[in-house]
C-alpha cells in the first residue's frame, strides 16, 4: 500500500505543479490534487503510527488527529480566502460525520471482521461523550438559535465569544489528559506498548510529517480553486463537496491510520484518532477559523444550516450510545456506516 502511496506522490506533486502552470483541465486537475493529498496523507498516517509506538496511544492519537486536522486546516483557510464560506462551514460539518460515523464505522467494521469483540478504555469513551455533547450540542445548536434573534454583527460577535470558549477549554481538556490525569485510567494499549518496535524513529516520523504537511499546502490552495467549476461539471452543490468530497481529501490520514490500528486490534489508538481528531474540529479548527475570517471580507459565524447541524447531533448521539459500553463488534460499525450513507445521499440530493 505504501509502495502505491509513494508512486501516486512521485507522480501527483510534479503533475500538481505542471499543471497549475499550463492550465490543464479544471476536473481532470481535482483528480490529480486529491488523489496527491490521499496518498501524502497516506505517509502521513504511516509516520503517526510510529509516533504512537513511541509516545503511547493518548499523545500518539492526538499526533494524528492533529497533522490529519491540518489537511483540513489548510483547505479550509485557502476556501475562507476564497469566500467560499458554505464550503468551509460544510466541511466542518462533513469532518465531524466523516469522523464519527465513517472513521469510527470503517475501524469497528474491519477491525470486527478480524476480531469477534474488540474493547477500548471505557473511561475514556465516558469523558470523550460529555465533551461531543459540550462541542456539538452546546457549542453548535446555541448559536444557531441565537441567531435567529440576532443581527449579522451581534450573531459574528457571539461566535467570536464562544470559539475562544472552546479553544480554552480544548487546551484544558488536552491539560487534564496529558498532564494532570495521565496514566489515571490505564489503557490496554499503553500495557502492550512497549513490546512493539516503531518502523521509524521518532525524529524521522516527525520530519516525514512536517514535509507531507507542507506538501499538502501548496496541493490544496489549487485544489480550491477547482471547486466552483468541478461543481458545475458533476452537478454538485457547495454544501456536498463541503460535507463528503473536502472532508474525505481532508481526513485521509486518520481514515487510514483508524482502520489500520483496528485491523492490529489497538482500539484505544482508533477510537482516540476517531473521536480525539472530532473534538480537534468541533473545538479548535472550527474556532480558529471563526477568529482568522475576522482579517477577510467575508466573515464566518459559527452558524450552519438545519440540515447540518441535525445530521452533527445525530452522529454524536450515536457514537455516545455505540462507544459506552468499552467494546464493539463489525455490525456496529455497519450500524454507524449505514447513518453515514443516509447522510451523504441527503447531502447529495440537496
Amino acid at each position: 500500500m505504501y509502495k502505491i502511496f509513494l508512486i501516486m506522490i512521485a507522480i501527483g506533486l510534479p503533475l500538481s505543479v505542471l499543471g497549475s502552470l499550463l492550465h490543464w483541465p479544471v476536473v481532470m486537475m481535482f483528480i490529480v490534487y486529491s488523489l496527491t493529498i490521499v496518498a501524502l496523507a497516506g505517509y502521513m498516517g504511516r509516520a503517526t503510527e510510529s509516533i504512537a509506538i513511541h509516545t503511547g496511544p493518548r499523545i500518539g492519537g492526538l499526533i494524528n488527529a492533529t497533522f490529519g486536522n491540518a489537511v483540513e486546516l489548510i483547505i479550509a483557510f485557502f476556501a475562507l480566502k476564497s469566500g467560499l464560506i458554505t464550503v468551509v462551514l460544510a466541511s466542518l460539518t462533513g469532518s465531524v460525520l466523516g469522523n464519527l460515523l465513517l472513521v469510527m464505522g470503517l475501524s469497528f467494521f474491519v477491525g470486527g471482521l478480524k476480531f469477534k469483540r474488540q474493547k477500548f478504555n471505557v473511561y475514556d469513551a465516558r469523558h470523550n461523550s460529555g465533551l461531543l455533547v459540550f462541542a456539538v450540542l452546546v457549542a453548535f445548536v446555541i448559536p444557531e438559535i441565537f441567531a435567529m434573534e440576532m443581527g449579522d454583527v451581534k450573531t459574528f460577535t457571539f461566535s467570536i465569544g464562544i470559539s475562544i470558549i472552546l479553544i480554552l477549554l480544548y487546551l484544558a481538556a488536552l491539560f487534564f489528559k496529558l498532564v494532570t490525569h495521565r496514566g489515571v485510567y490505564q489503557t490496554g494499549d499503553e500495557g502492550e506498548h512497549g513490546t512493539e518496535t516503531a518502523e521509524w524513529s521518532r525524529r524521522k516520523a516527525v520530519f516525514i510529517l512536517l514535509l507531507a504537511t507542507l506538501a499538502v499546502a501548496y496541493v490544496s490552495e489549487s485544489l480550491v480553486h477547482t471547486f466552483e467549476e468541478v461543481g458545475e461539471a458533476f452537478g454538485w452543490s457547495e454544501l456536498f463537496i463541503g460535507v463528503i468530497v473536502v472532508a474525505i481529501v481532508g481526513n485521509a490520514a486518520e481514515h487510514a491510520s483508524a482502520i489500520i490500528m483496528a485491523y492490529k486490534n489497538k482500539m484505544d489508538i482508533a477510537v482516540e484518532i476517531a473521536v480525539g481528531s472530532t473534538l480537534q474540529i468541533a473545538m479548535f479548527v472550527a474556532p480558529i477559523l471563526v477568529l482568522t475570517s475576522m482579517f477577510f471580507q467575508e466573515k464566518m459565524p459559527l452558524v450552519f444550516t438545519i440540515p447540518e447541524l441535525i445530521s452533527m447531533v445525530t452522529a454524536v448521539l450515536l457514537a455516545i450510545v455505540i462507544t459506552n459500553d468499552g467494546e464493539t463488534n463489525w455490525f456496529e460499525g455497519a450500524t454507524i456506516l449505514a447513518a453515514y450513507f443516509i447522510m451523504g445521499i441527503g447531502f447529495f440530493l440537496l
